[in-house]
């Protein structure tokens, strides 16, 4: 059963409505979007092949989506902190996906943190090599936050 107290409110309201309706408002012209998406940001920070795997087909997948509506998009899928292994020359689980996604699509870019290459060199005395077109960007997460602030949209990977 309704209650008495709602059905007022809601009688009340509608009753106001058609005047509501009928007053023509002034025409206020509705502003751009601050900023317009201009690509999109993949970010992986975690040693898992598993998470790894999807970002990459997340990124083959976005660039064939956009694709089909006659659109290139940039990508760019960024590794951070222990997600670097993926562009590793010496651990990289997925050498041959990557070189056919950056065949195949050249509008996505593979970019890799310097601030964790270092850290991880210091930790294993060793100097990583990137895999072919990768790069490297001072500090993965800035990198992400630059391209949020200039409009892209997001993934975690």
């Amino acid at each position: 059963m309704s209650d008495p107290t709602n059905d007022l409110s809601r009688r009340g309201f509608l009753a106001g409505a058609p005047a509501a309706i009928g007053t023509a408002a002034p025409a206020v012209p509705i502003p751009p979007p601050r900023h317009a998406s201009h690509g999109i940001v993949i970010l992986i920070d975690r040693n898992d092949p598993h998470v790894m795997g999807h970002a990459i087909s997340y990124s083959a997948n976005l660039s064939k989506h956009f694709a089909s509506k006659r659109q290139t998009l940039p990508i760019e899928v960024v590794a951070n902190g222990q997600g670097i292994d993926i562009f590793r020359a010496d651990r990289s689980q997925l050498k041959e996906p990557l070189a056919a996604v950056r065949q195949m699509y050249p509008n996505i870019a593979f970019s890799m943190c310097a601030s964790s290459k270092a850290i991880a060199e210091a930790k294993e005395n060793i100097t990583i090599q990137l895999i072919d077109g990768a790069q490297l960007v001072p500090f993965g997460i800035g990198r992400v936050a630059e391209l949020q602030m200039k409009g892209w949209a997001y993934i975690h990977g």
